[in-house]
């Protein structure tokens, strides 16, 4: 290699190093779960093996990656109000959600396309939820079959819908979902614009491999190894509906049995009209910072959704959710449950099954002591007197 060229790799490197919203831990990564101190030591793992472009679809914002960086700085802006001499010898974490009581309130988001960060993708995920009795969301782009995944988990998954180019199409995804026993349908609204993923982008151009060998550029190629699209003629479909609108979601719930949750909501006025349309539940989401630029995170979010819903139905949120304190954070704001998307996909790249685990427990022994700390020892005396806003925060609200 002469110098031009040692050059030229040299800042490509440095350019995957610096490239905007990642975390670089200091030392080297864990070479096993047990060695993780936060999940941001997955994520080190995460950029370390997977190649480039894989890596920069998991890390990528949209634009400037504001939205991505508003997630996380939202939560550096409350504060929590810790209370004393209260007995925390035990500590229950358990929540129920439509009917279900789960192990904690924090669950697995849907995320497309999980192969290409572990060879076992959903599967390993999918063990990995049962394991820990986590609520795992299924995502239309799964690289494994509803079916697959309901036989590993030992019970249905909750299932994420895109609303696509057809009508045919989606009622028939929905009907399939059903079939499996799927007890609750999340419908995906933001991202029916599309969006500018330019630090996926920036990363893919320095990825060496022949990306057409997997990523052919033909019609319908999106839905290759895509398993819930099989035996539908998908050369002119899109995955997502740019004309859905809210008579489309009467028409959902029109034959949709399972409960109805939507996915995507970040206003009151939007929050408003979920519950007139008769939805179960709504995600405050803004799609992992990957849908528009809103520079808005969903917990600066979560305070006008839950007013406009009026406890009439649950509310969850996503978005930055790194630590245990999000989650107590998100739940007193008034969340009944939070998920995460990048940090079980960091453990999958990292460690399979066992990252996943490892995540999980994780967040949740966090969450456990805050809980402590707080003086709180079950998920009910959470409340909004628990956190404060920090004074140049309130001034901007």
């Amino acid at each position: 290699m002469n110098r031009r060229d040692s050059l030229a790799s040299r800042r490509r490197f440095l350019a995957y190093l610096a490239a905007p919203g990642l975390r670089i831990t200091a030392g080297e990564p864990p070479t096993k779960p047990q060695e993780a101190l936060s999940v941001f030591d997955f994520e080190a793992v995460a950029q370390k093996v997977l190649p480039p472009a894989h890596f920069g679809y998991l890390a990528t914002g949209v634009d400037d990656d504001a939205t991505l960086r508003a997630n996380r700085e939202g939560f550096g802006r409350l504060y929590l109000r810790p209370r004393r001499l209260v007995d925390v010898s035990q500590a229950d974490q358990r929540q129920e959600i439509f009917g279900q009581v789960w192990e904690s309130p924090l669950g697995l988001a849907p995320v497309g396309n999980q192969k290409a960060f572990h060879g076992e993708g959903e599967i390993a995920v999918a063990r990995a939820a049962k394991s820990t009795r986590t609520l795992m969301i299924l995502s239309t782009a799964t690289n494994t079959s509803v079916e697959q995944i309901r036989q590993t988990l030992g019970a249905p998954p909750w299932y994420q819908l895109y609303a696509s180019s057809s009508w045919e199409v989606t009622e028939r995804l929905v009907k399939r979902v059903e079939a499996a026993g799927c007890p609750v349908l999340v419908l995906t609204v933001d991202t029916q614009a599309g969006r500018h993923a330019e630090t996926y982008e920036r990363l893919r151009r320095l990825d060496q491999r022949d990306c057409k060998t997997c990523h052919p550029r033909t019609p319908g190629s999106f839905f290759q190894r895509k398993p819930m699209f099989e035996g539908v003629d998908t050369t002119q479909l899109r995955i997502v509906n740019p004309s859905l609108n809210w008579k489309d979601l009467s028409r959902l719930r029109s034959f949709c049995r399972m409960k109805l949750v939507v996915k995507g909501i970040e206003t009151a006025e939007d929050a408003r009209l979920c519950v007139e349309a008769g939805v179960d539940g709504l995600v405050v989401s803004n799609h992992g910072g990957r849908a528009a630029e809103s520079g808005r995170g969903t917990i600066d979010c979560l305070p006008e959704v839950m007013e406009a819903v009026g406890g009439q139905i649950p509310v969850f949120l996503d978005g930055g959710i790194r630590r245990g304190t999000d989650i107590l954070k998100a739940l007193a704001l008034g969340a009944k449950a939070v998920f995460i998307g990048r940090p079980y996909i960091w453990g999958l790249a990292a460690f399979g099954q066992a990252g996943v685990e490892a995540v999980i427990q994780m967040l949740r022994r966090e969450l456990d002591l805050v809980m402590r700390q707080c003086g709180v020892t079950q998920l009910s005396q959470i409340s909004r007197a628990l956190v404060g806003f920090h004074s140049s925060a309130r001034h901007s609200r």
